[in-house]
């Protein structure tokens, strides 16, 4: 974006729409637990409960996976990243969905004017598979990943979006369903926005206290129109 372009009504508080994408835009809570379940068992490791699987959706994986089990050596923990990586990249487990209304509503907004982004905790590829996969590549020229800079709740990648996209951070807006994309956006001295059908509980996004919360996605146009 160039220095000094306009965008969208004059009215709109916010320019730039940042996304979390697992469990706010895709729906793969579910898948995610499997393909860390399916790593597990070919390193005959336990099972790490799902609840504890979905707590850690949204931080890197390495970081992520580094909770669920602490007590591996370097070059086992190595070998069960890339075998998550491989199951989650691969066809052995059912596809992801997003959630209903998502893509038409995400092109509803870019035509009034707003910028989108993503920052996720997933890989680049896995993001741009999912990007291909579902006909988004336009919507998002630019976002970042958990492999592309520091995780969650670092605010880094948040930083790096406002300077690609020349914007100051008072017209960003972060929207995510866990507390680590609320405490990123805080870090960041940006406003966010929490919803509640992802992996983390409504009161547990509203300790971290955001502009709002939605219940569904469809939500969020009214929302932005308030």
């Amino acid at each position: 974006m160039k220095s000094g372009q306009s965008v969208g009504n004059a009215g709109q508080k916010y320019k730039l729409l940042i996304f979390d994408w697992d469990g706010t835009l895709m729906d793969s809570s579910e898948r995610i637990v499997r393909c860390m379940h399916q790593a597990a068992l070919s390193f005959q490791l336990p099972l790490a409960d799902p609840a504890a699987i979905r707590d850690i959706i949204g931080l890197s994986l390495e970081i992520g996976a580094e909770r669920l089990y602490p007590g591996l050596s370097d070059e086992q923990f190595s070998a069960f990243v890339a075998e998550f990586r491989r199951q989650s990249l691969g066809n052995e487990i059912e596809a992801c969905q997003l959630f209903d209304g998502v893509k038409l509503i995400l092109q509803s907004l870019s035509e009034r004017g707003y910028y989108l982004s993503v920052a996720t905790g997933k890989s680049r590829r896995g993001l741009d598979q999912d990007f291909r996969k579902h006909g988004m590549e336009g919507l998002f020229p630019i976002s970042r990943t958990g492999d592309e800079a520091f995780s969650k709740p670092h605010p880094l990648m948040l930083e790096e979006i406002l300077t690609d996209y020349n914007l100051d951070v008072d017209v960003a807006l972060m929207i995510g369903d866990t507390e680590y994309d609320l405490q990123m956006a805080a870090n960041a001295g940006m406003d966010s926005l929490a919803v509640s059908y992802g992996v983390h509980s409504a009161e547990r996004l509203l300790a971290q206290r955001p502009q709002g919360l939605i219940e569904r996605f469809d939500q969020l146009p009214d929302w932005l129109n308030k």
